[in-house]
């Protein structure tokens, strides 16, 4: 059965479509009458893997044929050594032009058997030395042209085979485009050098002729394709005729034996002078150079010749490179050249141009080098030849968005991998993605890529949807990018610019900074349809708002949430009109929409709140204690215990949102805001406790005893932020003639009632009320006697439950069984004589141990709120450390509040000003960000974003503007956290 198998076994199997595959097979030694032979199927396989296994072995029977004696070697090669046969059917499978290179000079192949195929060191080294004779004299003229060629090819070869070769054999290295555009780069640099040795040699200069090369472009940039012109500007001094004839000379001889020389960038272009002193360059540019000149110039970077007269030159550039962008016009005529160069590009070609096209490499480089001159003026760091490093920098200051950043390289990477393998294919220069009708080109290019089938679309239409998809991509950022610095008044459009085609509304968006543009033009169609009175104030209000939303961090998110928002709120009959007749409720809400997660969802439930926008004193509403009062008020009201939690939900819901409104917009400060949520979250609490009491005790008909509820942590302090949840002790007291227990029974179904009520799920941020702080923590009894606290933190109490109790305050119940608690446990948060050494380092010990098992896995120290260096825990345990010890004896620290605390230390002479000052910042920046990505996110982050949208929108709350990196607002954090971070180390580990 193993024969006959054998006997049917045909060569298409593994991939070959031409009728003379299995001759050249046999002819090789890998195939014979009964089909593939077994020393050879991994010679087999790897063919099939090659981007076009057909012309693989095309390229092995030509060498083959070429250099018979050798064939043993290299198929021994072929069938023993994986690393060898990867490169080699790599490059014989992807490039004709590469197989004619092998088969012209056989013995080239050796060179890619060794544990690397290319040594970009080595590169000027070994171009020179095989343009010397034995003699040490360097070849000339005809011969040197000849001989460069082979030796430009042969490691031009090494370059390719470690380019491709994980194509065929999994697990080799592969290298990256930047890698790969570098050794190209350096390649041709060694090039330009051994074309300068020869025209040295051919003209006879002598020392004092002082000649560099300049690279322009991708040479410049480190960035070239294996088939490039490479553009350069040439600087003499001295005797300019004898520089001139170095310069054609070595044009001429790289040239024609390895790349065009392209000196059209120089002054006046061809029609100037070929060579220019370093004064005559500078004074033309100076007086003349357009501003292409200068983006061209910011690739300048000298590669050959002399060294000293190459880095005159780029330090004579550099300042006019960076001070382009002060010229009149400067934007407007980069932009103009781009649209250009887009309009030279031919209509048929337009969707397959790699290099000019819409979404094309230009798309990226001209984005890139605006902003880099824009920007680099002040900002070294953007300061790179390099397109890919540029726009890396880019996106590290904040110029871009990192994920845009990240999507824009990505793109451009893809597309330069294209390029790299459509020039490989007959290494020519070509920019052209092949038609769709041209399956076969696609399928080989596909493979040559990488490119895999999926989802039911062969390899060919994998790629063209992964290109299309890269194409549209770099499109919509680059218009985002590119457009966006001098389009601002794109949005200020009458209502009747709104209706245009589809493309050229989704231009609009795109350059206005919409990322979804499509999608936008949903949410404005569904909000603009029909002819009613509501879609006709909707189609006057949203120029003006699509202009304001795209000045906020996430211009798409607002437009969404505006969506969401004007359909919920469609019947109600004042929505409309506010917006329409108060601009700046139209401008605050869009800044609302357009920064916040928690914003838009409770605003579908508290919408009177957007009718107080238009008015700052409204918007801030009475004082806490008034609030307060007010929703106590309104819970008594109610009928029973639903209603009454309903209420205070509602009236929570309320202030909620007024208060976070008022702090995105900068009219509350961090205290101001704390002291507002810790209030509505007391009367929240004191209205749910009453009602659940009044219920148990009509259930009842009587009242077993007395409860009192006393807030700790950030609720003790009135701290709380935006998703804090109410850390609370509950105490009871018997009534005359019940027992403990009785009592204890009746608070804790008192107690379990207020927490389920408030802890039931809903819309609103959760209201979570927390006894973990009590004795024994979980295990222990929900509601204790206020004797049975007394005992146990007589008997039981640790150092660290004394720490906790310096921020307890009785919030709700009964006030005086509340205020004997409080006065019971001040001896033992305020100890007499402070707190002993012992105890001390034992506080140490929990906040080290509280950091190590509590900080989350990955997350940043520098950037977490809470548990980050210098962040609040820093600064609370060390105000906390400084009250156990300090507290007896200066009253003024016998105070729940951390800044009230750390306003004390300098008087107390327990820190100094600046140190107390410091501590201060950091506590009110960390709570301050930490609410931020409360409202930013919708949910509960201890850490301030590393990126992206989120950062800039956190930033945007404390105080950026749109035009400020947001990378700025990260230092600035790190920076004043670190600073109070060791403050921390000298209060809280070294001061006794």
């Amino acid at each position: 059965m193993a024969d006959r198998a054998r006997t049917t076994a045909s060569a298409a199997r593994y991939g070959f479509t031409d009728a003379r595959a299995e001759g050249q097979l046999r002819a090789a030694g890998w195939w014979d009458d009964a089909g593939p032979v077994a020393a050879a199927t991994d010679v087999l396989s790897a063919l099939s893997r090659a981007a076009d296994p057909d012309l693989a072995l095309r390229g092995l029977d030509r060498i083959r044929e070429a250099d018979g004696e050798e064939w043993t070697r290299l198929d021994e090669q072929l069938r023993e050594n994986r690393t060898f046969r990867g490169r080699l059917l790599g490059v014989l499978g992807t490039s004709t032009a590469l197989a004619d290179f092998l088969c012209a000079n056989p013995a080239q192949w050796h060179s890619l058997t060794g544990k690397k195929s290319t040594n970009p060191a080595g590169y000027r080294e070994a171009l020179r030395t095989a343009l010397l004779r034995e003699d040490g004299s360097v070849i000339t003229k005809l011969e040197a042209e000849q001989t460069l060629k082979v030796a430009y090819r042969g490691l031009l070869l090494g370059i390719a085979a470690a380019d491709l070769g994980h194509l065929v054999e999994s697990g080799l290295e592969q290298p990256r485009y930047a890698e790969v555009a570098a050794q190209l780069t350096e390649l041709a640099e060694a090039a330009l050098a051994a074309g300068l040795v020869v025209a040295e040699a051919e003209v006879g200069a002598s020392a004092d002729d002082t000649f560099a090369i300049i690279a322009m472009g991708k040479c410049g940039g480190r960035e070239l394709n294996y088939v490039s012109d490479v553009d350069v500007i040439f600087v003499g001094a001295g005797d300019l005729s004898v520089a001139t004839r170095l310069a054609s000379t070595t044009m001429r001889v790289t040239g024609n034996a390895c790349f065009e020389v392209d000196a059209a960038l120089r002054p006046e272009g061809k029609a100037g002078a070929l060579v220019r002193t370093l004064e005559g360059h500078q004074s033309y540019y100076l007086k003349w150079a357009k501003t292409w000149e200068f983006q061209a110039l910011l690739k300048a970077r000298p590669v050959a010749g002399d060294v000293e007269l190459g880095r005159q030159y780029a330090e004579m550039v550099a300042p006019l490179v960076w001070s382009a962008a002060d010229r009149d016009n400067f934007v407007a005529e980069v932009q103009q050249m781009r649209r250009r160069v887009e309009g030279h590009v031919p209509s048929e070609h337009a969707e397959r141009e790699l290099k000019l096209g819409r979404g094309g490499l230009r798309d990226v480089e001209f984005a890139v080098q605006l902003l880099q001159l824009v920007h680099g003026r002040v900002d070294d760091e953007l300061r790179s030849p390099s397109t890919m490093d540029a726009l890396a920098a880019l996106g590290e200051g904040g110029y871009v968005g990192r994920k845009d950043a990240a999507e824009l390289g990505a793109s451009y990477e893809f597309l330069r991998m294209l390029e790299h393998r459509l020039q490989l294919r007959r290494m020519r220069r070509t920019h052209l993605f092949p038609a769709t009708s041209d399956t076969d080109e696609l399928r080989i290019l596909a493979r040559a890529s990488g490119v895999k089938p999926t989802g039911g679309k062969s390899e060919g239409e994998a790629l063209l949807a992964e290109f299309r998809k890269h194409g549209k991509g770099i499109r919509r950022l680059h218009e985002k990018i590119f457009y966006r610095p001098l389009l601002q008044s794109v949005a200020n459009v009458p209502t009747e610019a709104l209706r245009l085609t589809t493309k050229q509304a989704a231009s609009r968006l795109a350059a206005l900074g919409y990322t979804a543009p499509d999608g936008a033009l949903q949410h404005i169609k569904a909000l603009t349809s029909g002819v009613s009175r509501r879609a006709a104030i909707q189609q006057a209000l949203l120029p003006v708002l699509l202009d304001l939303l795209a000045d906020t961090p996430d211009p798409d998110g607002g437009l969404l949430s505006y969506r969401k928002v004007s359909e919920a709120l469609e019947d109600t009959p004042w929505y409309l009109r506010v917006l329409r007749d108060e601009g700046t409720v139209v401008e605050r809400l869009a800044i609302l929409l357009g920064t916040s997660r928690l914003v838009p969802d409770l605003l579908v439930r508290a919408p009177e709140v957007l009718q107080l926008l238009g008015d700052p004193a409204r918007l801030l509403g009475r004082t806490p204690a008034e609030v307060a009062t007010s929703l106590r008020a309104a819970v008594r009201r109610q009928p029973g215990l639903n209603p009454a939690v309903t209420a205070a939900r509602s009236l929570r819901r309320h202030e909620l949102l007024r208060v976070a409104c008022a702090d995105l917009l900068g009219l509350l400060d961090v205290p101001a805001v704390c002291a507002a949520l810790s209030s509505v979250w007391v009367a929240v609490l004191q209205g749910a406790l009453a009602a659940a009491f009044r219920q148990r005790q009509a259930e009842l008909g009587r009242t077993p005893a007395r409860i009192a509820v006393i807030g700790m942590g950030r609720l003790g302090g009135a701290e709380l932020g935006y998703g804090s949840d109410a850390d609370v002790l509950f105490v009871c007291e018997a009534a005359e003639g019940v027992s403990d227990s009785d009592a204890v029974k009746f608070a804790s179904s008192v107690a379990e009632t207020v927490r389920k009520m408030l802890g039931a799920p809903s819309p609103d941020p959760a209201l979570v009320v927390d006894a973990d702080l009590r004795p024994e923590g979980r295990s222990g009894p929900l509601v204790r006697t206020l004797e049975s606290y007394r005992a146990y933190y007589a008997r039981w109490g640790e150092v660290w439950e004394a720490q906790a109790l310096l921020r307890a305050r009785f919030i709700a119940g009964d006030d005086d069984l509340g205020h004997r608690f409080i006065t019971m446990i001040d001896p033992i948060r305020y100890p007499e004589g402070g707190l002993d050494s012992t105890k001390a380092r034992e506080i140490r010990r929990i906040k080290a141990r509280v950091e190590t098992e509590r900080m989350p896995k990955g997350a940043d120290p520098t950037r977490h709120t809470k548990l980050g260096r210098g962040g609040l825990a820093d600064v609370e345990w060390t105000v906390q450390l400084l009250q156990l010890q300090h507290a007896h004896a200066v009253p003024e620290l016998r105070t729940t509040s951390t800044l009230d605390a750390l306003a004390v230390l300098p008087g107390a002479g327990l820190a100094e000003q600046s140190e107390a000052d410091s501590l201060a910042e950091a506590w009110l920046l960390a709570t301050r960000v930490r609410n931020a990505g409360m409202l930013v996110r919708g949910k509960a982050v201890d850490e301030v974003p590393g990126s992206g949208r989120d950062l800039a929108a956190v930033a945007r709350v404390l105080g950026q503007t749109a035009e400020d990196d947001p990378g700025e607002f990260l230092d600035t954090y790190r920076r004043i956290t670190r600073r109070a971070h060791t403050v921390v180390e000298h209060l809280f580990y070294e001061a006794d």
